[in-house]
């Protein structure tokens, strides 16, 4: 095998404020023709910043050193007419949120035929050809009429085959995947990964794939380098690494995974939620009069019972009615059907009545940064609730917000600092504290670690089973990561296209499925088999 990419003693650092931040110190390695290579390593290790200065995609404050060449010529320093023709053609890239990276005003059309007159000169009728055969390669179903689509008509795993769609127009010899199946459903994950391993195979090409998901490497790598703190400890054929790791920071990482199960739930445990074939339709309207001609049928009849102390994990893909139920149970949607909170049904109270169970019911979302004003310190968001619902006599908040601090992990020191002055998992942490300082018996969590690296979810587990446990609180966990609800939930509710398919306790679920879409997703999410191993 020939190398396609050489990288040799690589540091990258940035000018900010009259200061030099480095991000990558003296990074080394290569990918051969035909070979997957996987960047693994936490957020901020270095390892999207390596990938983005394989073509100068960095911005002017970087200041690069080493060498990066690609098929024998150099890239760093090169004239901007080489980084052009290498970008989007021989150099491709797919990136972590499609929404981000395609255009809401554009059609799939015009997007994938930019890359395609820009670089091969194809226009009209043989361009849409080829628009219709590459959306047609990576599984977009009747893409004649979906070139015309816009990217909000599609879902997240249409979008990321789009935007894979895009990286292949100019059949690249290498494809660079910066975290490409992070946000996707484990299912949608299991396809995206065969379908870069079939495309792989088929085109000879070589792959860079980016991840904080060692399973994911497993699956897809043939050899592995590790980062932490803008450097490789650790680098080797994959199954050497995860069989031998001899970098401590690289076996922290293979042990990062969820494990044990929560508290059992005492027998005289209060009931704290509960529904009974709870709907939530959306009408269809249509016509100069908006008459309604159908419904969109987002929940159907799902019936569920939380105690104290209790976890109840909300599972299926993305569109399945998880979040849609759970946002009814809260009263923030519109319902039919009884929901019983601490034994009142408050479907249909006013907004008054509602005010006084609100901070008895609180939600985490999964973007702990875009639920939170980054105009705002930590000690201002996370006090935000005691402001609408008042502070019992005696009691400081400032004191109140110190308290709340400590007990999710972070120090009471931090409170002048503003979210982007944080971590992901300590906005996490922070939003926590947010939903926690009110002493709510029902929590909602909205993925709240599908964002989070390996280890940072591991102590957001933690975090939350012994919050569970200090407090008793009823928890309504949804996720698409079956291992984080393993760890978590005590009973498991199955959902998709708004049906619930299958519910019970979580041993059940997870040991003995009954249904083949429940077993799909177990499959999916456990199936450690390499996937288009070279």
């Amino acid at each position: 095998m020939s190398e396609v990419l050489e990288v040799e003693n690589l540091s990258v650092s940035f000018r900010q404020d009259g200061a030099q931040t480095q991000a990558v110190r003296g990074v080394s390695f290569t990918v051969e023709r035909g070979e997957t290579v996987a960047l693994v390593g936490e957020s901020g290790s270095g390892k999207s910043v390596t990938a983005l200065s394989t073509v100068s995609l960095l911005p002017d404050s970087a200041e690069v050193t080493g060498s990066v060449k690609y098929a024998g010529q150099e890239m760093v320093g090169a004239p901007a007419a080489r980084l052009r023709k290498v970008r989007g053609n021989e150099i491709s890239f797919v990136f972590q949120e499609p929404m981000t990276s395609l255009n809401p005003l554009h059609t799939l059309e015009k997007q994938i035929g930019e890359s395609l007159a820009l670089h091969q000169g194809l226009v009209g009728a043989p361009a849409r050809a080829r628009i219709i055969e590459l959306l047609e390669r990576v599984g977009i179903a009747d893409a004649e009429r979906r070139i015309k689509a816009y990217p909000h008509q599609l879902s997240g795993g249409q979008r990321q085959r789009v935007m894979i769609a895009m990286a292949l127009a100019n059949n690249p010899d290498l494809l660079v995947a910066d975290e490409p199946t992070t946000a996707l459903d484990v299912t949608i994950q299991a396809q995206i990964l065969e379908l870069l391993a079939k495309l792989k195979r088929e085109e000879g090409m070589s792959l860079l794939f980016i991840t904080h998901d060692l399973g994911i490497v497993r699956r897809i790598a043939d050899r592995v380098c590790v980062m932490q703190g803008g450097e490789i400890v650790e680098q080797g054929p994959t199954e050497t690494i995860f069989r031998a790791p001899a970098h401590a920071y690289t076996r922290k990482l293979l042990a990062a995974e969820p494990a044990g199960r929560p508290e059992p739930v005492a027998r005289a445990a209060d009931e704290v939620v509960s529904t009974d074939a709870l709907r939530v339709w959306f009408p269809i309207q249509r016509g100069f009069l908006r008459r309604t001609v159908g419904h969109v049928k987002a929940v159907n009849a799902a019936s569920l019972t939380v105690h104290a102390g209790e976890t109840l994990g909300v599972v299926g893909e993305s569109g399945s009615g998880k979040t849609t139920l759970a946002m009814a149970m809260m009263r923030l949607l519109a319902s039919q059907g009884p929901i019983i909170f601490e034994g009142r049904n408050i479907q249909g109270l006013g907004t008054r009545e509602l005010r006084g169970l609100r901070r008895h019911m609180q939600i985490v979302f999964q973007d702990p940064f875009g639920s939170l004003s980054p105009r705002m310190t930590a000690e201002q968001i996370i006090a935000e609730g005691l402001g609408v619902h008042g502070v019992a006599k005696g009691q400081n908040p400032r004191q109140l917000v110190a308290q709340m601090m400590a007990e999710v992990g972070l120090d009471p020191a931090m409170m002048p600092r503003y979210p982007h002055e944080f971590s992901g998992g300590q906005r996490q942490r922070i939003a926590i504290a947010r939903a926690m300082i009110l002493r709510p018996r029902l929590l909602v969590l909205d993925e709240p670690t599908s964002a989070l690296d390996m280890t940072v979810q591991v102590q957001i587990v933690d975090l939350l089973r012994a919050l569970q446990r200090r407090y008793g609180l009823a928890y309504l966990f949804i996720s698409h990561d079956l291992r984080v609800v393993r760890a978590l939930a005590h009973k498991v509710m199955v959902m998709k296209d708004g049906d619930v398919v299958e519910a019970g306790a979580a041993e059940e679920i997870f040991d003995a499925p009954r249904t083949d879409y429940t077993r799909g997703l177990m499959a999916a999410a456990f199936d450690m088999k390499a996937v288009g191993a070279a």
